[in-house]
Order: structure tokens, then sequence, then C-alpha cells
């Protein structure tokens, strides 16, 4: 079903556009995004002023008119804290009605922190933990404690970005009695909640929004890396720290220039950064991470799933992968029959390659992937491969996970992973094992499914001196000639990691 979700905030208005499956697949069509700054003074004069109405209003016409030529079919649009607090909301929401033609549904910092929790939980899993999830609006801040995928404590603060910088930061950069202030009215607000994730053991803050991940963003850029996918990107608590200092001693034009800034935020950056830093020291986490999922997507899953509950989202990894790899590989017959061999491989192996447990999921998702480039091109595809696994939405994996996802498909066929090709430089040494490991396996599952006839039924490995005998069992009726002769020519990294001749018979 094609949707559309509509997020009033208070900087901007935003719209998701996407096709959406009952089960969370999201497919997106269009995105849409206007500044209106709709918080402008109306947090302290507590009225949404008339230019910024204006905005607003004409905004939401122009995303009618693309609704309809994109033939959207069911949308929900929710305003938040600007609009929820201003005395002159009822006014504005039947303005909306009547000139976009569009009803504007006021919802509680309590229903945003839901759907900015469900779509978290749908995009990163959450397993483990316990995780503080923070979003930081122009007007208020969600903070959810989860713990294996569960919401342990769940609330919604007037501590926006735009708020603050309103009330505490009046001059350009703020002054140290102004930061004095607003440190102050932190621990008032919200001190108790970040004590008590700290004595609950929050190992990792997840942020959820704009703000946040500039500061993730600005971290990465910082550190010389190329800016590329932030969903999963991380920022260390002495870098958050870092960029809070740097940010509030710096003027707009400064700031402007910082790597990783979003110019368009620059002026709140300074008030979400101290917030970012205060949530973190005061919590004990040790990092944040980039969600670039947040109110939308979870309106958005919302609307699709047509319920309030909705559905167990901690397998956000395998649905992620399993949507890729439909896209580009329909019913991936190979892909699956490769997985399970790999599988069957890495279980028989990976105590001699040194492979950790945790690579094995890994593997999977690479076997399952490892041809989507035969969409672009057959020759070189191993390479389109690498590409599309890179650049897509995978969720709820790090950066580091879908570098080794990406190098071990590259490296299934053709030449092995070369341990001097920049990527792999780039990763530390014991993913570096892993790719060249998970790699070795995969070249001779891909082999053991030459003729992408599934016809190897059972795979057995047993160990005698000097080799490793691969006994392939047919299925009745089919001869594994082409199987077994590909398999000799793809067993060379693996008889080299294991330091033991591959050997492989019927």
């Amino acid at each position: 079903m094609r949707l559309a979700a509509i997020d009033v905030g208070s900087n901007s208005v935003h719209m998701l556009i996407a096709d959406v499956s009952g089960d969370g697949h999201i497919e997106v069509v269009d995105r849409v995004k206007e500044m209106v700054r709709l918080g402008r003074k109306s947090f302290t004069t507590g009225l949404l002023t008339e230019e910024s109405m204006d905005l607003t209003v004409r905004a939401l016409a122009n995303f009618r008119r693309l609704m309809r030529v994109r033939g959207v079919q069911r949308m929900r649009a929710v305003a938040t804290s600007a609009v929820r607090e201003a005395r002159n909301r009822a006014a504005f929401v039947r303005r909306i009605r009547r000139e976009a033609e569009i009803p504007i549904e006021v919802i509680s910092g309590h229903q945003e922190a839901e759907l900015i929790f469900r779509a978290a939980q749908h995009a990163m899993g959450l397993e483990g933990g316990p995780h503080l999830l923070v979003d930081v609006g122009g007007g208020s801040v969600e903070l959810v404690l989860v713990k294996d995928a569960r919401r342990l404590w769940m609330h919604s603060v007037k501590l926006g970005a735009a708020r603050l910088s309103e009330r505490f930061l009046h001059d350009d950069p703020p002054t140290a009695a102004q930061r004095r202030r607003l440190e102050k009215h932190l621990d008032a607000e919200i001190g108790e909640l970040m004590r008590s994730a700290r004595r609950a053991g929050a190992i990792k803050a997840i942020g959820t929004s704009g703000t946040i991940n500039t500061i993730v963003a600005m971290a990465r850029a910082a550190r010389g890396e190329e800016l590329g996918r932030l969903h999963g990107a991380r920022a260390t608590a002495a870098e958050v720290s870092r960029l809070a200092r740097e940010l509030v001693e710096a003027n707009a034009a400064m700031r402007a220039d910082l790597p990783g800034m979003d110019a368009k935020r620059s002026d709140l950056m300074p008030a979400a950064a101290m917030l970012a830093d205060y949530v973190m020291r005061k919590s004990g986490v040790g990092e944040l991470v980039a969600c670039t999922w947040a109110l939308r997507e979870g309106v958005l899953l919302g609307l699709a799933r047509n319920d309030a509950a909705g559905v167990a989202t901690n397998d956000a990894r395998r649905r992620s992968v399993a949507k890729l790899a439909r896209r580009f590989c329909g019913a991936n017959r190979h892909g699956r029959q490769v997985a399970r061999l790999a599988l069957k491989l890495f279980d028989e192996t990976a105590a001699l390659l040194r492979l950790p447990a945790s690579a094995r999921e890994l593997l999977e998702y690479s076997a399952l992937l490892h041809d989507v480039g035969h969409a672009i091109d057959h020759d070189r595809h191993n390479r389109h491969s690498y590409y599309l696994i890179k650049n897509a939405e995978l969720l709820g994996f790090d950066p580091d996970e879908i570098e080794v996802i990406a190098l071990a498909a590259r490296g299934h066929r053709k030449q092995a992973p070369n341990l001097d090709s920049p990527e792999l430089r780039a990763l530390e040494a014991g993913n570096r094992r892993v790719v060249r490991g998970l790699a070795a396996i995969l070249r001779v599952a891909d082999a053991l499914d030459r003729s992408h006839f599934g016809v190897v039924r059972r795979l057995d490995v047993r160990y005698a001196p000097g080799r490793v005998v691969l006994e392939v069992l047919s299925l009745d009726g089919h001869q594994a000639d082409l199987e077994l002769w590909t398999g000799e020519r793809r067993a060379d990294l693996l008889s080299k990691l294991l330091d033991r001749r591959v050997v492989l018979r019927q």
C-alpha cells in the first residue's frame, strides 16, 4: 500500500511517501522537507507566528498535490511540540484543514515517544542493552530506556533545541553563565532520569533526530571518514563532549563551516550538543549511535499495521536483508542454497579459522546477498554486489558489520580478498580475518551450487592428515560433477587459511 506520513515539527514539516507492506517493508517513493520554524518565539510567547503558519500551510498544500501525483492511498499527519503547546493551535489546525485539505492530528508527547520507539525498534532491533533512545526535536526531547526490545520507561520532556536556545543561549557564542544555567536546568529536568539509566547499566545512546544525527556526522567528519550512510554510525562520548565544546565556543559563521555540519541546523546545534553531552555524561553511556528512522517511519508502520500494538520487530536485520535480496534476486533460491551450505561449512571450520560465533550471522547474510550485483551486470557482479550492500538501507547493523558482509560477498568469486585493499585496511585486524574466512567459505559454498539447481542435498566435512574432505550427497537422479569441478577451483583460499588441502568427493 502506498502511504504518506507528515510530521509538522517545531522546525520543519516533513513528508515521507513509501510503499509499505504489513510486515514493515518500506520502499521509499519520495521525501520532502520544508523549514518553517513553527517553534520560533512560540515557546516563549505561547503563540505560533503568522509567518511560520503561512509557510506551513503553503508547504502542506504542496504536500497534498504531491500525494495526489504519487497515488497515495492512505496518509496520517501529526503535529508535535510547537503546535500542541500553542494557544492558537485550534485556529491553525482548522486553517490547515480548510486551505491544505489535510487533517492534522496534534499528538501528545507520550504518543510521539511511542511512535519514535516503534520506528527505532523496527530499524535497530534493540536487543540486549539497556539502550537509551534520544530524540531531540525543536520543542521536546523523547527519552526511552529499552532492554531486549522492551521499554523500561518512556518520557517526553520540554527540552527541545529551539526551546533551550531561546530560553538560555541568547548570545552568539553563548556566554559561560548562559551555559551554566542551561546545565543546571537540564539537571533539574532530567537528572534523575539519567541517573536511573546509569543505575540500569545503559550501554549506548541511540539518536533518532536530525540534530543528534548531525553530531554523529560531525564526529565522523572530524575522524576524516566519508559521511556516506549515517544509519548505524557512531560517536564516542569523548567525541560528543569535544564537539559540544567546539559548538558553544564558535559563532554562527564558524559553526556553519565545521565539517559535517548541516547548515540549516547550525543555530540549534550548541543547545543540541550540550544536551547530548549531558545525557551521555550523566547516563554513563559510552557511545552515540545514529538511527535514521524516527517519527515519520513510526507513523508509516502504524498505518501499515492498522493497529496499536504492531508486530514483533526484533528481526530488523534479517528483514532488511530479505528485502534487499528480494528486490534484486526475486525468490533467491540460489542465495538460500548457498547460505545453507555456507553455514554448514562455518560450523565445521570456524574454530580452525578463528572466526567468532557472531560471524555466522554475517556469513548467512553475505550468502543471501552475494549475487545482488547481477542486477547491474554479470561481469564483475561481485563488485556490484559490494556497492549495493554498502549503500542499501540495511537496518540494525553497524557500519563495520555491513563492511564485513559486503567485502565477503565481493570475495566470493575471482580474486580472493586482498589484505592490501583500502577497504580491508580500514577494518581492524579481527574483522580483516573474519572477511577472509567468510569469503573463503562463501567461495566454496557458491561453487557447490554452480548449476543453480540445488543438487547438493547434504554436505559432510571430515578431517584427515593434511586434508579436509568435503563429501557431497546429491539429489536422487542428479550428478554434482559441475559443482565438484567448480569447488575444486574455488577452494584455494579455504585451503590456505586452514593450512590443509581441501578435497571434494561425491
